[in-house]
Parts: structure tokens; C-alpha cells; sequence
């Protein structure tokens, strides 16, 4: 690696993935820019780019079929388009640290590659494809759920479904599952309108109103999101 590399191995932990075939991490890692690659045995990244951009987009479709089940064709496209493009995979390359992990040239080093989004962004699909190759799929998809969650959960349209949202967040963090209690029902049967709280040990209760339990049970979902800065009030 060149001598500004950090330790993959610190990359690993961030990932929560340990790489059995550690050429395909570094692979994964060198840019093309390193012409002398395949004669210090190491190949670019430019192949698994290839691949990874495939990965990610099956599990992002996977994700958004999950959790927007209501969601029109055009709603989802929009949706995945924003969340599989190459500005995206920057910042979560960004957010991941990953450009001291890059193994690039003199020339790119000098040039501030490592801050490049066309570089992290490259980068970011090629780590997915490797860890593809190396895990298998659910390994790659684990991964891409770490990693895109926060964005997912973040879309400022129509948010992930709240109590979807909700219960992979307490599971996430060691809490006992959200138990939802309607507190009241007001208004005619033709035109009623319940009062839903939902609660999460140790951690809080939401409360949200609609014109369905299901309605109120979301509300009350993202009321608790919101509180516990999950989410955001916009």
C-alpha cells in the first residue's frame, strides 16, 4: 500500500465485515491511477466498481419494495435514483471515513484524490462488489443497510415507514420491541379519529392521531422517532 494508506484492518471494524480473501479488499481500494498494479499483484478497483454498482442497486431496490410497499413505480424510481447515484455513494464513503483507506499514486495523492467524490464514489461501489465476491449477497445487503439506513430513514418526501422504522431501530440498539395502545377513539363511526401511543422501554412514549389505528400507530412511530433524534422534524 502507498505509505499514507491507514490500516485496512481499521476499515474492516468500521464495517463490520471481515474480508477472507484480503487481495480483494485491497483491490477494492486501489485506484487505477497505481499503473504498476498488476505486476505488484494487486489489481484496481475498476472491475469490482463494475459489480458493486449492481449489488447496490439490487439491495436498494430490495429495501425500498420493503418499506414503501404502497409506493408507486415512478415514487420508487425517484427514491432509488436518489439514493444509488454517485453524489450518494460519496457521502456514505464520506461518512465511512474511507478516503485514508485508498491506495492511490504520487501524482493522485499530491492532487488530493482522497477527497475526490468520483474517486470515494468509485471506491464506495467497489468495496460492495468485493464484499460480494468474498460473502456472498446478505453479507453485501448487511452491509448496505449499515451504511444507507440513515438515508433511507432521511428522505424528505415520504418518510421509511415509521413503525417499520421504529422496530429496526430498537432492535438495532438492545430495546424490547414499541407496544402500541389506542387511547382513545373520538368523532362518528363514519368519520372517527383514533389516538394511538406507542412506548419503547427506558427510552420513551409517542403519540400520534388518524383517521385509521393504522394511521395513528404511524404518527404516534414517528412522533418517538423524532424525540429520540432519529428522524428529524422537517
Amino acid at each position: 500500500m502507498s505509505p499514507r494508506s491507514a490500516d485496512p484492518k481499521k476499515l474492516e471494524k468500521l464495517l463490520d465485515y471481515n474480508f477472507e480473501d484480503r487481495h480483494l479488499l485491497s483491490s477494492a481500494l486501489t485506484h487505477a491511477s497505481i499503473q504498476a498494479a498488476q505486476r505488484k499483484g494487486r489489481d484496481d478497483n475498476e472491475r469490482l466498481e463494475f459489480l458493486g454498482d449492481r449489488v447496490l442497486g439490487l439491495s436498494i431496490s430490495a429495501l425500498l419494495m420493503k418499506h414503501f410497499p404502497d409506493a408507486r413505480e415512478g415514487d420508487l424510481a425517484r427514491r432509488y435514483n436518489r439514493l444509488v447515484r454517485r453524489k450518494m455513494c460519496a457521502e456514505v464513503a464520506g461518512d465511512l471515513g474511507l478516503g485514508p483507506f485508498l491506495i492511490l499514486s504520487a501524482g493522485e495523492e499530491r492532487s488530493g484524490g482522497r477527497r475526490k467524490s468520483t474517486i470515494l464514489a468509485n471506491a464506495m461501489e467497489a468495496l460492495l462488489g468485493a464484499i460480494f465476491l468474498d460473502g456472498g449477497y446478505d453479507q453485501a445487503d448487511r452491509v448496505i443497510f449499515k451504511l444507507w439506513s440513515s438515508k433511507l430513514l432521511l428522505d424528505g418526501v415520504v418518510q421509511l415507514d415509521a413503525k417499520t422504522a421504529l422496530q429496526e431501530w430498537a432492535q438495532g440498539n438492545g430495546y424490547e420491541l414499541p407496544v402500541y395502545e389506542t387511547l382513545d377513539r373520538k368523532g362518528p363511526d363514519h368519520e372517527p379519529l383514533f389516538v394511538t401511543e406507542v412506548s419503547v422501554k427506558t427510552v420513551g412514549t409517542g403519540q400520534g392521531e388518524g383517521t385509521s389505528k393504522r394511521a395513528a400507530e404511524q404518527r404516534a412511530a414517528q412522533a418517538l422517532l423524532i424525540s429520540v433524534k432519529v428522524w428529524n422534524n422537517e
